[in-house]
């Protein structure tokens, strides 16, 4: 797993850190693709965004977005929304009860 220059997780809420390894694990391919974070907290995002809550990332778009983004949704269960963006993907956590 990789940041982009001035990405900083250090504030990420457990919710977002504890699934880091498993988004990791989803997304990575050995020769292929390493995962890259791009953006938290910083950066300018909607108004209301979770990432001003830490409880956001984003990371930069894999190979294959669309497998990628089905699996990251069927792993991470209900609680986590995920949205393919045109240059990278949103994963938050976003428990509707």
């Amino acid at each position: 797993m990789l940041l982009k220059p001035g990405t900083d997780i250090s504030r990420i809420k457990p919710a977002i850190r504890e699934k880091l390894d498993d988004i990791n694990q989803i997304v990575y391919t050995p020769d292929e693709y390493e995962m890259v974070i791009t953006s938290t907290y910083e950066g300018n995002h909607r108004p209301g965004s979770l990432h001003y809550a830490n409880l956001a990332i984003d990371i930069k778009n894999p190979k294959h977005p669309k497998k990628t983004i089905d699996t990251l949704r069927k792993e991470l269960g209900e609680d986590y929304d995920v949205v393919g963006e045109l240059d990278h993907i949103h994963i938050e956590y976003d428990p509707k009860t």
